[in-house]
C-alpha cells in the first residue's frame, strides 16, 4: 500500500505542474492563475451548500433514531471533496467536483464499502455476506 501512494504523492504533482504550464501557455499565466483561485473559491461555496445539506440529513435520521452511516461516508467523501479543492491545479480541481455532486459520491462510497467488504472476506472473516448469528443478551445489574 505505501508504493501506491509514493508513486500517487509523486505522480499526480508532476501532473498538475505539466497541467497548469500546459493551460498557461495556451490562455496565459494570469488566466491561469485566476481559473485555479476561482475553481477554489466555487468549491469551497459549493462544498459549504452539500456539507450543510448532508448535516441536516444526518440530524434528521438521528432524530428518527437510525444510524445515519451513508451521511458519515458522504462526510469523508466531502472532506477529500474540499482538500483536492483547495489543492491548486485543474486535475484535483475536477476530481474535488465528481465528489462534490452527490452521484460522485455515491459511486465512490459504494466503490469503497464493496472493496471494504471483500478484503475482510479475504482475510479469513468468520462473517460471510447474509450471515444471521442468534444471540441472547443478559444485563447484569450490580
Amino acid at each position: 500500500m505505501f508504493p501506491f501512494f509514493a508513486i500517487l504523492f509523486l505522480i499526480v504533482p508532476l501532473f498538475e505542474i505539466y497541467l497548469l504550464v500546459q493551460v498557461g501557455s495556451v490562455i496565459g499565466a494570469g488566466w491561469t492563475v485566476f481559473l485555479v483561485v476561482l475553481t477554489a473559491v466555487l468549491g469551497v461555496w459549493l462544498l459549504r451548500v452539500q456539507g450543510i445539506s448532508t448535516l441536516m440529513r444526518a440530524q434528521r435520521r438521528l432524530q428518527d433514531n437510525e444510524m445515519p452511516a451513508q451521511e458519515m461516508l458522504e462526510g469523508m467523501g466531502l472532506v477529500i471533496a474540499g482538500a483536492l479543492l483547495l489543492t491548486p491545479g485543474f486535475f484535483t480541481d475536477v476530481i474535488g467536483f465528481l465528489l462534490l455532486f452527490p452521484p460522485g459520491r455515491v459511486w465512490l462510497i459504494r466503490r469503497i464499502a464493496s472493496r471494504l467488504v471483500i478484503s475482510r472476506n479475504i482475510r479469513g472473516n468468520s462473517m460471510r455476506s447474509g450471515e444471521v448469528i442468534d444471540g441472547v443478551r443478559y444485563r447484569r445489574d450490580d
